[in-house]
């Protein structure tokens, strides 16, 4: 997890970050809370939380950092799970930050180094170590067909779409959850039908039951206290 990811996550669960410095050893950054609470990042991943009631910053983190616990945890690539996004940044953080509360690490392609690769190529790296992937797919453009503009409706970006058939390709069906926004009002793509549609409305959280569910039945084992 890097500095920006906690904030992000902490900001999604209600936490206010006052101040962000680097720490004196220089081995991460330190976000300071406006609670009172310090948490450390380090640069290799890993983090640790200081002050008082901790517990509520460690569960919005997913969970405690300290070694006996992180030993006996799941760990790899089964716990990575390939996160295909739009144009909606508070459904995305709203989703990152109720998968690493289950202690799953979402992998979001805008977050991971290119290495000179093309999106595609980048794409095709990253998925091979996943078991599973989300779709966000939310109303950010619209369409109809040529001629026919009172058959309007909302609809997923064309990136979405393309991602969601590669992540089909990849992982097979069953691996494939779509979170699907305000889905009275969106259009789904005729040639993907029978596939698990997840809806929501307003926040992903209202999602989160049946898409627990379905990673479960794909292997993932989810603490439902942390639901």
């Amino acid at each position: 997890m890097t500095p920006e990811e906690a904030k992000r996550v902490l900001e999604a669960a209600g936490f206010v970050i006052k101040e962000t410095r680097r720490l004196k050893n220089n081995s991460g950054d330190q976000l300071c809370l406006s609670t009172g609470q310090f948490v450390s990042v380090y640069d290799k991943g890993t983090w640790n939380v200081q002050g008082k009631d901790a517990a509520a910053i460690e569960a919005a983190l997913g969970g405690s950092q300290d070694p006996a616990v992180t030993a006996a945890s799941p760990s790899g690539d089964s716990r990575k799970v390939f996160v295909v996004y739009g144009h909606d940044g508070a459904a995305k953080t709203q989703l990152e930050a109720m998968l690493r509360r289950w202690r799953v690490e979402p992998l979001f392609l805008d977050q991971l180094p290119s290495e000179g690769q093309t999106v595609i190529e980048k794409l095709e790296a990253y998925a091979k170590g996943v078991e599973f992937a989300i779709v966000l797919a939310t109303p950010d453009d619209q369409g109809h067909r040529t001629g026919h503009s009172d058959e309007r409706a909302f609809r997923a970006r064309q990136n979405v779409v393309l991602e969601l058939g590669m992540m089909l390709a990849h992982l097979g069906r069953k691996r494939v959850a779509i979170l699907l926004k305000e889905q009275d009002k969106m259009e789904r793509p005729s040639d993907i039908q029978g596939l698990i549609y997840i809806p929501f409305k307003d926040d992903v959280q209202d999602a989160k039951v049946p898409l627990a569910k379905e990673m479960a039945a794909q292997g993932f084992s989810i603490d439902l206290q942390r639901l």
